[in-house]
């Protein structure tokens, strides 16, 4: 355990990074958990996983524009979240830049959903900027502040092991429902 502890806090920065591409939410949350203890900094952890974010996301936008035939393609497999999509951006205009960030499944979507239509590139750049700052501070700072529970938790798991498993399924099959059931509506 103290060999991935150190190879995080070696190399912790550098996964942040790429882990933020992609979205990076649980990569910030335990960078957040590490600065709480005082192995990683947290200001340098909100700042990469910022800047990660905000270049996955142009990179996935700047993507489509250029590659949309071969994007169709991949996005028959998608019709339902990339409809969606299109519908929060109706609805909620430029705020959905903002709560993609926090939506598991949709979040690669909205750059993509963008990307196919004629958004305003420079437009999608700045507000995706600032709702990459926002998220990157909400989830770097509440992690940052949660640091101490959450590893008192998981010394306590330490006791009792089969709870993690049992907490990890019912979050993720209560995500995954939460998230089909959206996406019907």
């Amino acid at each position: 355990m103290n060999e991935i502890l150190e190879n995080l806090i070696t190399y912790g920065y550098i996964i942040l990074f790429f882990y933020s591409l992609g979205g990076g939410f649980f990569a910030l949350a335990a960078a957040g958990v590490l600065s709480s203890i005082g192995k990683m900094d947290l200001s340098l952890s909100i700042t990469v996983a910022l800047i990660g974010n905000f270049i996955g996301d142009q990179a996935l936008l700047l993507f489509t524009r250029s590659n949309k035939s071969q994007m169709m393609d991949y996005l028959k497999k998608h019709r339902r979240k990339l409809a969606y999509s299109h519908l929060l951006m109706k609805k909620y205009g430029t705020w959905v830049i903002f709560l993609q960030k926090y939506i598991y499944g949709v979040k690669t979507l909205v750059p993509i959903a963008i990307g196919l239509t004629r958004y305003d590139a420079m437009k999608f750049a700045i507000y995706n900027f600032a709702a990459a700052a926002v998220w990157a501070l909400v989830v770097g700072v509440s992690s940052y502040l949660g640091g101490k529970t959450v590893l008192s938790i998981l010394d306590k798991a330490k006791e009792n092991p089969w709870i993690m498993p049992l907490i990890g399924v019912a979050i993720i099959s209560a995500l995954a429902f939460l998230i089909s059931r959206a996406v019907k509506k």
